[in-house]
């Protein structure tokens, strides 16, 4: 029986087929749409900037000028990321409302608005509804992005976290891959093509709508939140059916224990929260560096540095389409590798490696060296989605406890839009004023930046329970004692011997501190 229980526990039959299952499809049905809208708009650029044209030149007899044209397609592309930034300070209120799943399952929603808004512009004659689309749709990505990681994070074993919590940053990278690949002249980049195109995003969110109400809920989200022990049991028993789920309730009862209260904390309740002040500061650290490292510059002039490399213009959309498949490879090398390797690994290793293809992007733009420069492309891309693209959503869920992780999601996803709203604006001006090379120095500085602080701050998270994963950090808090000492008057729900998957006698056990 002792051996049973120690195979069970290091993973052998973690995995089951539930499990897989509903980290597919929570991540296809909305991680996938985020990295779709990412480069869906790049493709058709022209044919809806002709679009916006054509509909001024029926309104008000004139066209465009270049200048207003160019604005009006920066606010369709960047109204996404303002949609993202909305969606993501949602994220509390609306997990600790409808639950992780509960959640995934309302927002869809948006995406069905959105995409017919998006779908039926041309049919209407109204660029607005483009960019209301693109504004709804965000929403949904800046929900999903924080909401997806946090459910994975909470059904998985502690064993399989780091896995299962990979598994969105592949689907944003499989979705990135798939808009390059339908944007091709010869499938859906085509002129007429282009709503069609655009509402594409519907169908991932039809299949997510019909099979995900079908798992459960968080079975910590049921236990700690909603004090629902048989809901808890089941929930456990679908997603553990070859593990004794005794010892996995008793750890979520002692994180239970360790909280002054099973309410959500607030974000300015996080924020002033001393026991958790160097989580937060990782936080801010890795979500602000992950999208202040460049990726997003890369991203958007990926086609003019090839373009400059020699490479003909007909042949750049699909040298495009490779770096999209080297993103997918990436994220499926961090993925498989992060239960072996470690978080802390993923991390240091992703953006050094990126910091140094940066400096080598400055000195191939000093030298004249395209090539190089094409290849420093590459590996900045690889170097992120290896680790920095998933990683900060992932630890976001580990560094906190339930009371408060919403707050932390809401925080880590504000500061991950603005930034990459930010970025978007800024790095063009940043461009001209240091003459194009020395731009990509700063990105190089902020990628150490981050490396360093990871290295000596932050702990592995690996094979640790939330409660472990907290103490860590008591130390560096400030919060020598246990954090139970500190704390008031609490219920916690006991949970008593059961035989296999018996009979549970509750009983509710009043903590008072002592004075």
């Amino acid at each position: 029986g002792q051996f049973y229980l120690i195979t069970c526990n290091q993973g052998l039959w973690s995995l089951t087929k539930s499990l897989l299952a509903v980290a597919f499809l929570a991540s296809f049905g909305s991680s996938m749409l985020y990295g779709y809208n990412l480069a869906v708009v790049n493709s058709p650029a022209e044919y809806i900037k002709a679009f916006y044209n054509q509909t001024m030149v029926a309104r008000n007899g004139t066209g465009l000028d270049d200048k207003t044209l160019t604005l009006f397609y920066s606010v369709t592309v960047s109204v996404f990321a303002i949609g993202g930034m909305v969606g993501s300070l949602m994220v509390g209120i609306l997990v600790t409302r409808f639950g992780r799943k509960g959640t995934l399952v309302r927002i869809t929603c948006l995406v069905f608005i959105g995409g017919a808004f998006m779908g039926f512009s041309r049919s209407f004659g109204s660029p607005e509804m483009i960019i209301v689309g693109r504004f709804i749709t965000g929403v949904h990505s800046g929900i999903s992005l924080s909401v997806v990681p946090m459910y994975l994070g909470e059904i998985a074993p502690k064993n399989l976290r780091g896995f299962l919590g990979l598994v969105p940053s592949i689907f944003i990278c499989v979705g990135v891959f798939i808009a390059q690949i339908l944007g091709l002249h010869e499938l859906l980049g085509k002129e007429e093509h282009w709503p069609l195109f655009l509402s594409l995003v519907v169908i991932p969110t039809m299949f997510q709508l019909m099979l995900l109400p079908w798992f459960p809920e968080s079975p910590r989200y049921l236990l700690i939140e909603k004090r629902n022990v048989h809901a808890t049991i089941t929930a456990l028993k679908w997603y553990r059916s070859k593990v004794n789920i005794q010892a996995e309730i008793e750890e979520m009862q002692e994180e239970q224990r360790s909280m002054s209260s099973v309410q959500t904390v607030s974000v300015i309740g996080l924020l002033k929260d001393r026991s958790v002040r160097w989580q937060v500061i990782t936080i801010v650290v890795v979500n602000i560096g992950m999208q202040l490292s460049g990726i997003d510059a890369i991203w958007f002039y990926t086609n003019a540095i090839f373009e400059n490399a020699g490479i003909p213009v007909p042949q750049i959309q699909y040298t495009t389409v490779g770096t999209g498949a080297i993103e997918v490879i990436a994220g499926c090398v961090g993925c498989f590798t992060i239960e072996r390797l470690g978080r802390r690994p993923l991390m240091i290793g992703g953006f050094t490696f990126m910091g140094i293809c940066c400096a080598g992007i400055t000195l191939s733009l000093m030298f004249q060296s395209h090539y190089i420069s094409v290849a420093c492309v590459v590996g900045i891309i690889a170097g992120f989605c290896i680790g920095p693209a998933g990683v900060p959503f992932l630890i976001t869920a580990e560094l906190f406890k339930q009371s408060h992780r919403p707050a932390a999601y809401t925080v880590a996803g504000c500061l991950n839009w603005l930034s990459n709203f930010t970025i978007g604006f800024v790095f063009p001006f940043l461009q001209v004023r240091t003459t194009g090379a020395y731009c990509y120095l700063v990105f190089f500085g902020v990628c150490t930046a981050v490396a360093a602080y990871v290295f000596f701050i932050v702990p592995e998270t690996k094979n640790k329970t939330f409660v472990e994963i907290s103490q860590m950090f008591a130390a560096r808090n400030g919060m020598l004692e246990e954090e139970s000492s500190e704390l008031g008057v609490f219920n916690s729900l006991k949970l008593a011997k059961m035989n296999g998957y018996g009979a549970v006698d509750l009983e509710y056990d009043v903590i008072e501190n002592k004075k």
